[in-house]
């Protein structure tokens, strides 16, 4: 009985630990490194007990972010991975070895913290998130720790760490109020997260956000690799691909991953592997080959039912809807498709939804539980423009169940337009063994 009740008191002081940061959000996003130093400072700064790896960008970190980390597993290193949002549970922002900590490193995470000196303000809760992962990677000592940015770069609260590698996925137009609105400033906040002498690799594209990296690179002597320049992928019709690297080329390789941009995601991810081998790290070919073909990364084109086909995406700005349209056009072409949409409302919601509205024959738009999310009803009028069946059913787990009950077998439903609304599906699909669906391959 003694480990029943000590069970039961860990699950109510998670709870409340849980609870208290999220009231954490009522201080808002607050860009700048002051207050996060002080938190880590109090803690003996423990992001120094460990090598980093630093991953920004607009769409794609996540995976890259995972991916590596799989990686650095399959060559049996002890490796951290942080990043955000979570889809269900907190805990999924802070993981070991792919594994998201107990409930139990939680609490001792939030209690090591609490009462640390936060400086001249309160913290947020994307810095006291970031403060507890440094913390956890520092006490169950993590040889790396692969750490994504919560928004730009620059001035993002991971950008205390010391990388041995950089990584900037891509880069487009987002976050306008605290980024900037034109892709020459978001090349350069993003770009904020390169170091002196630390190599940078990337995929942007545009020539205006390259030559800022590039500019950036050369001011601290960072050694500069591009996607299309130093090194390169090559798709092949059995879906696997080649790599053509720094010094290395690597063929017939698979990720683990749905999607033709996963193949621009891994060349990233191959290009950090060849340099983390010159300096840091020792990695096998086996061990990258086996570590990327593993990764999973829930809620990025995740197939979690057969029959009927139930797709979930995050997909939460116009490139990422463009990627899942491209991906729904070419993989289900001829069949209907009942598309779930619920977005945010610092999103471009119109052309997101026409994007998304173009690929399927009827439409539920819904809202997922957060305060930021559109209503319904305002989605309504992007929609209508291109689709004339749309229901609205606000309730997300209301909307799953009526399009499960309504589309026919040898149909398709996609579930799209924000990782909050993703989120609630797969707690909705967890927790309804009713519905006769089983999450696969998580």
């Amino acid at each position: 009985m003694s480990g029943f009740f000590v069970t039961m008191n860990t699950k109510k002081h998670y709870n409340k630990c849980i609870q208290t940061m999220y009231g954490l959000r009522r201080f808002g996003i607050k860009l700048g490194l002051s207050t996060i130093k002080s938190m880590l400072h109090d803690l003996g700064n423990p992001q120094d007990k460990f090598s980093c790896i630093h991953v920004a960008g607009t769409n794609g970190k996540g995976s890259i972010a995972s991916s590596i980390a799989s990686i650095l597993k399959e060559s049996n290193y002890r490796v951290g991975l942080y990043t955000s949002p979570h889809l269900v549970r907190f805990n999924e922002r802070i993981q070991i070895n792919n594994q998201p900590v107990s409930d139990k490193n939680i609490v001792e995470a939030y209690e090591a913290l609490k009462n640390i000196s936060t400086g001249k303000r309160e913290s947020t809760f994307f810095e006291y998130s970031t403060a507890m992962a440094l913390y956890e990677f520092g006490k169950q000592k993590v040889d790396w720790a692969v750490i994504e940015t919560g928004m730009g770069g620059r001035l993002d609260a991971t950008n205390i760490i010391k990388p041995a590698l950089t990584i900037i996925s891509n880069i487009s137009l987002e976050h306008r109020m605290y980024l900037g609105n034109t892709i020459k400033q978001i090349a350069g906040e993003k770009g904020g997260i390169i170091k002196n002498n630390v190599p940078v690799v990337t995929g942007a594209k545009q020539k205006i956000a390259v030559s800022i990296l590039k500019d950036i690179a050369k001011q601290k002597s960072a050694p500069f690799f591009r996607l299309g320049d130093e090194f390169k992928v090559r798709r092949n019709k059995n879906k696997t691909f080649n790599y053509f690297g720094i010094e290395n080329t690597w063929r017939d390789l698979r990720t683990g991953l749905q999607g033709n941009h996963q193949i621009d995601n891994a060349g990233l991810v191959l290009a950090a592997c060849e340099l983390l081998n010159k300096s840091r790290a020792k990695l096998s070919f086996n061990g990258i080959k086996k570590g990327l073909e593993k990764n999973r990364w829930p809620g990025r084109l995740d197939i979690v039912s057969e029959n009927p086909l139930i797709i979930l995406d995050g997909a939460h700005n116009i490139i990422a809807t463009r990627k899942l349209v491209k991906y729904l056009s070419k993989n289900l072409a001829g069949r209907n498709i009942t598309l779930i949409a619920g977005i945010l409302d610092d999103k471009p919601y119109s052309s997101m939804l026409k994007t998304l509205c173009s690929v399927c024959n009827r439409a539920i738009l819904t809202q997922p539980k957060i305060n930021r999310a559109l209503p319904p009803e305002k989605l309504y009028s992007a929609a209508k423009e291109v689709i004339t069946d749309i229901k609205i059913i606000p309730d997300v787990s209301q909307a799953i169940k009526h399009a499960i009950k309504t589309t026919p077998k040898n149909e398709a439903i996609c579930i799209a337009g924000s990782l909050y609304l993703v989120g609630e599906a797969i707690k909705y699909f967890e927790k309804s063994p009713a519905s006769s669906l089983l999450l696969k391959n998580r």
